[in-house]
């Protein structure tokens, strides 16, 4: 009897362990509007960057051709590094004056401790932007409506 208590109780101890280990995550709705600018679809990589600027993680890819993906120059960088399965987060490009809604999916221990979500802009033959538009990752922050720099004009994200 006493081998069976010391049994479930290391398996409890382990259970504990292996749920500390899996990061909880919210998800947020993205409702983003473009700006009306001329010219083709915008590809639009939504990333989550540290407190230094460094990219993190791929949240979100608007435009789903990888021929175009180099033409997002700083993300691609990271990208080619590290290269992983984005299928599941990507989605069409975004054309001036359309709006996009989308799901984020965000590790809850990134909120208020530095982090960024970084939106990344580029049109063909027009300019690329590295940070068009950036919401910093605290509670504030992802309540506020943030105004883009040129290709977007502002996004909402919304808790779900």
């Amino acid at each position: 009897m006493n081998s069976i208590l010391k049994i479930a109780l290391a398996s409890a101890f382990i259970c504990l362990l292996s749920l500390q280990t899996t990061a909880q995550t919210s998800k947020y709705k993205c409702m983003l509007q473009m700006s009306n600018y001329m010219g083709e679809g915008a590809y639009i990589v939504v990333s989550l960057v540290n407190a230094k600027g460094e990219y993190d993680k791929t949240l979100y890819v608007m435009g789903d051709d990888k021929k175009w993906y180099k033409t997002l120059k700083e993300w691609h960088k990271f990208y080619s590094k590290k290269p992983t399965d984005i299928s599941a987060k990507t989605g069409a490009s975004v054309t001036g004056g359309d709006r996009s809604i989308t799901t984020l999916e965000i590790e809850d221990s990134k909120i208020n401790k530095g982090y960024k979500l970084r939106f990344e802009t580029a049109v063909e033959d027009n300019k690329y932007y590295t940070a068009d538009l950036e919401i910093p990752l605290t509670t504030e922050g992802i309540a506020n409506k943030v105004e883009g720099k040129s290709y977007i004009r502002y996004v909402r994200l919304s808790k779900i």
